[in-house]
């Protein structure tokens, strides 16, 4: 299956999950980062990696990430270039799929954002500075 594919096969799971958490905007911000490349505009990648800080670090809900998101596109549309690191983190849409019992795949979505977030240790200053400016 490829990317394109697992990541529908998740949507899919989470667009149907039910309660208000909305856990379908982690999803896009982690899928959204481990594939971006120098292709993908700034934008993007800022807006999902301020999604997985919120997320991370402040106990953001995905419906509270989907407000800060709209929050932030009232202001400034440039963004200083992330440096994307080869290693991205240590969990995949992969791992995510292959765990099929809903409490547990919800955990491990959340721990792909985490491992995510640690990747991008050396950039995670800027982000929370970006944040602060946006919100």
């Amino acid at each position: 299956m490829n990317l394109d594919d697992q990541y529908n096969e998740l949507a899919y799971y989470t667009l149907s999950h039910k309660g208000e958490d909305f856990i379908h905007q982690h999803i896009v911000d982690a899928y959204a980062i481990q594939t971006a490349d120098e292709y993908t505009k700034p934008i993007k990648i800022t807006y999902a990696l301020i999604g997985i800080y919120l997320h991370i670090e402040k106990g953001y809900t995905g419906k509270q990430v989907q407000m800060a998101h709209v929050e932030m596109s009232k202001k400034s549309k440039v963004f200083p270039p992330i440096i994307l690191p080869t290693n991205r983190g240590e969990i995949s849409i992969a791992d995510v799929l292959r765990i099929t019992n809903p409490e547990e795949r919800d955990k491990q979505i959340h721990g792909w954002c985490a491992s995510i977030w640690k990747a991008f240790a050396s950039q995670q200053e800027l982000i929370k500075n970006i944040t602060e400016s946006l919100l």
